[in-house]
């Protein structure tokens, strides 16, 4: 469920960023979305070699996404809160 829900995350940030205001924290936050979603997709990928299913779709995992998303939304505020300190140039 974390690699569904980042995913999500990362195409929503992207629709932001190409289609919104295009700014570093959304490009930032953009990114490290993009770069968690290609980490849970290598290790879904190991995981259905082990022999377990592609997707788990746990409460554990539901927890893990919920944590992830949580914590890219909370590095999204701190870069836009340091955006707005610096002056534009």
């Amino acid at each position: 469920m974390c690699e569904i829900m980042t995913i999500l995350a990362a195409l929503a940030f992207t629709a932001i960023y190409f289609f919104g205001k295009r700014s570093q924290a959304v490009f930032t936050t953009m990114l490290m979305f993009w770069g968690a979603a290609l980490m849970w997709g290598v290790d879904c990928v190991a995981e259905m070699m082990a022999g377990e299913p592609l997707f788990d779709i746990s409460r554990e995992d539901t927890v893990l996404g919920f944590i992830i998303l949580g914590a890219g939304l909370l590095v999204f505020a701190a870069l836009s809160l340091i955006g707005r300190r610096q002056p534009q140039l």
